[in-house]
């Protein structure tokens, strides 16, 4: 069985990290691409950083990298040597993409966009072959490849090789758009969208979710996933 892959899709700003809040720090692995702060409170408390000790053990449960191989190092760590981990989150999954793309700017021809797309695939390859107790989670910035008038959002790649060539969508198990919308007390709700409105290419498995709009809870969408899976 392949490990289930999911992904949080939406401009920055629109409630995705914050999705994170509630889940077991003891059971996940965050994987930062670019080291910025959580935005919930003592993050950094639960959040510790990965280390080995002179007996060989591992312990934390964050890195920082948005090297394609380093990621893949990390991965195979936690899928072989930390079994106690039940989530591992990619955040900001495109920078593995555009910090390469601005690193290699200098470079001419086509070579490298064909590079960062091997690189993008090889860690979507490797996330399916984790364990599969274990679910993969990849928030990323969505784009919006329609216009103003109609929008169709679809998961933000770098280069034509990814998006004309591989589907990115159908690589993932479960995908959920965000949608923030003024609530009636004006304050911004965040929630995520389960399904296509039209606008997006979200989707989760039939009768999965009983609403299209939820709120951006990992821990609860988790719950709902597995719950489903075992028929309950």
């Amino acid at each position: 069985m392949a490990a289930e892959t999911i992904a949080l899709v939406g401009e920055s700003g629109t409630g995705k990290s914050t999705a994170l809040r509630n889940l077991n720090p003891e059971e996940t692995f965050i994987i930062s691409t670019t080291g910025k702060p959580l935005p919930f409170r003592a993050w950094k408390k639960k959040y510790t950083p990965l280390k080995k000790d002179s007996e060989g053990n591992w312990s934390g449960n964050y890195y920082v990298s948005s090297k394609w191989d380093a990621i893949i190092k990390i991965l195979t760590i936690v899928n072989k040597k930390m079994p106690h981990i039940k989530q591992v989150v990619i955040d900001d999954f495109q920078y593995v993409l555009s910090y390469e793309f601005v690193d290699r700017a200098t470079e001419v021809g086509y070579t490298k966009f064909s590079e960062l797309a091997q690189h993008a695939m090889e860690i979507l390859r490797y996330s399916e072959q984790m364990r599969d107790d274990c679910k993969m989670i990849f928030l990323t910035h969505s784009e919006n490849v329609g216009d103003a008038m109609n929008p169709k959002y679809v998961i933000k790649t770098v280069g034509k090789l990814l998006a004309e060539k591989v589907t990115l969508e159908g690589l993932f198990t479960y995908i959920f758009f965000t949608k923030v919308t003024e609530g009636d007390d004006g304050k911004m709700q965040y929630k995520l969208l389960t399904n296509s409105d039209g606008t997006c290419i979200a989707k989760t498995s039939f009768g999965m979710f009983d609403e299209m709009e939820i709120d951006n809870d990992l821990a609860e969408i988790i719950k709902v996933i597995d719950a489903y899976n075992e028929g309950e």
